[in-house]
């Protein structure tokens, strides 16, 4: 069993297309459960009520938590062995569960599945704006189902970071043994998590195909705070961290990377032009100096 765990905040109609994607699921081994984080839009209980599914639970938070605080409510309400922190705009491939399934058996050990994916626009439309042309660059290139492990795997992760958080299948005994989320991170909360998880040991599963629709758009979380800044904000305070963190495990070759974090400086670099185009000194001069550090 999987069980699709899904914090929403958000347009209602993606959330709809998403939902209809786990249900639309050739393998019936999965439990979809939603937690809403106050949207103030009427009817989204509504909707969920006339699904009358059983195989989907809807939550709604008393009041909002935000990000973080949402992602570790939906985490407490999981019963799985696996579990995949969907975003509420992104679509699965009709096979998604049975081919994880499937390399799930092949490679029990494996702590997180991280499937091929798709990128796609506010409209369904298939992109590839440069952030993903670099992830398709910096992502290790494997024709069959692959482990990653250990320091290699830290490393790779650490130089940009190439996976996309909401496609992850992730064991959920590791997931909590890790100690969730950590609390002081908003946007880059899937990264610390991810290494977290490797650095004590857990292994990295690629799989070949499209198994993943990731949707990216102008009006996503994480895109807004890329481009004032708060990301790259977070990004530093995060690599600063696990260079001490892993150096202190002895695991040199990887905190050096984290010392580095050599894309996302030059990600930071990238957004100076536009920030300086639309006025935005403020963003500027964070970009500016985050791409410095």
């Amino acid at each position: 069993m999987i069980d699709f765990l899904l914090p929403f905040y958000g347009d209602p109609r993606l959330l709809h297309a998403a939902v209809r994607s786990v249900l639309d699921q050739t393998s019936p081994d999965f439990r979809l459960v939603v937690v809403d984080d106050c949207y103030p839009e009427a009817g989204v209980r509504d909707w969920f009520d006339a699904l009358d599914d059983a195989r989907v639970e809807y939550h709604r938070n008393e009041t909002n938590l935000g990000v973080n605080r949402n992602f570790a409510r939906v985490l407490s309400l999981a019963e799985a062995d696996h579990i995949v922190f969907m975003g509420c705009d992104d679509l699965l491939a009709a096979d998604y569960v049975a081919t994880v399934s499937a390399a799930l058996r092949e490679q029990p050990r494996a702590a997180v599945v991280s499937p091929g994916t798709q990128v796609i626009d506010a409209s369904g439309v298939p992109v590839e704006p440069l952030v993903d042309r670099v992830k398709r660059f910096l992502k290790p290139h494997v024709d069959g189902v692959t482990l990653l492990s250990g320091e290699d795997a830290l490393v790779s992760l650490l130089r940009g970071n190439w996976t996309y958080f909401p496609s992850l299948c992730w064991r959920r005994d590791l997931v909590v043994a890790a100690g969730g989320f950590r609390p002081d991170y908003g946007v880059v909360l899937d990264l610390g998590l991810l290494l977290d998880v490797l650095a004590q040991g857990g292994e990295l599963l690629l799989l070949p195909g499209t198994q993943f629709c990731y949707r990216r758009h102008a009006d996503s979380e994480s895109s807004v705070q890329t481009v004032t800044g708060g990301r790259f904000a977070e990004e530093r305070h995060l690599f600063e961290r696990y260079a001490d963190e892993l150096r202190g495990r002895g695991l040199h070759r990887a905190a050096r990377a984290a010392r580095l974090h050599l894309t996302s400086r030059l990600h930071a670099a990238a957004l100076v032009p536009a920030a300086m185009r639309k006025g935005d000194f403020v963003a500027a001069r964070a970009l500016a100096a985050h791409s410095c550090r």
